[in-house]
């Protein structure tokens, strides 16, 4: 066994490459589609409405087929984990987008006004009285998200990324011992998504610590 986990722990940098990528597009594409949203144009949050809801409509595994099999094989040429990176960034980005609004609309209007009654630039309200506060509020759901992120991230193997799952399939079918490669992969990413837990709610803590003050 001591080999087949040594050739399955192969696909955890991959593992982990996509869902770091995937959250980082996320949280960065996440927050201008929020604000778009949130925005008193019309036509601007319709559109940024619609994109979400299409992006969250579709099953990640078809928009990485869609990415992959389309897109990569069609017009250009998109390796495996490109494909990976990509489609579960926009999927991570339309998510976030609704944790930010989520977290936003739990703020007092009133915060924001009082920040304006003092002067503060509106880019500085932002700065220095929303955005502290939205991240606070918001960071239980995006651990849960990026503990969800790492499970899905196991569809990459559908389309050829050397991920965990990909190993371990691989494994399974050349010593057929599916149940013993399997377990190890589960206890893997329990292992992996513990210390997330255990961060966010650490990071929480010292956040509203800081905001009792």
């Amino acid at each position: 066994m001591g080999e087949i986990a040594t050739q399955v722990l192969l696909g955890l940098p991959w593992t982990l490459a996509v869902t770091a990528l995937a959250l980082l597009i996320g949280v960065a594409l996440g927050m201008p589609l929020m604000l778009a949203r949130s925005s008193r144009r019309l036509w601007l949050k319709l559109l940024s409405g619609s994109i979400i809801t299409l992006v969250r409509s579709i099953p990640p595994i078809v928009w990485l087929f869609v990415i992959f099999f389309g897109i990569g094989s069609g017009y250009f040429r998109i390796s495996p984990f490109t494909a990976a990176v990509i489609g579960l960034g926009l999927i991570s980005s339309a998510y976030m987008a609704e944790i930010y609004r989520g977290a936003l609309l739990s703020i007092h209007s009133g915060q924001a006004e009082g920040a304006a009654a003092l002067g503060l630039h509106p880019v500085r309200v932002w700065i220095d009285v929303i955005m502290p506060q939205l991240f606070r509020v918001a960071l239980p759901a995006m651990a849960t998200f990026a503990i969800g992120l790492l499970k899905d991230s196991a569809i990459a193997s559908t389309i050829g990324v050397p991920e965990l799952t990909f190993q371990a399939n691989a494994q399974s079918m050349a010593t057929y011992r599916g149940m013993e490669v399997f377990s190890f992969v589960a206890a893997v990413y329990i292992v992996i998504s513990l210390p997330v837990a255990w961060l966010s709610r650490d990071l929480d803590s010292r956040m509203r610590a800081k905001v009792s003050r």
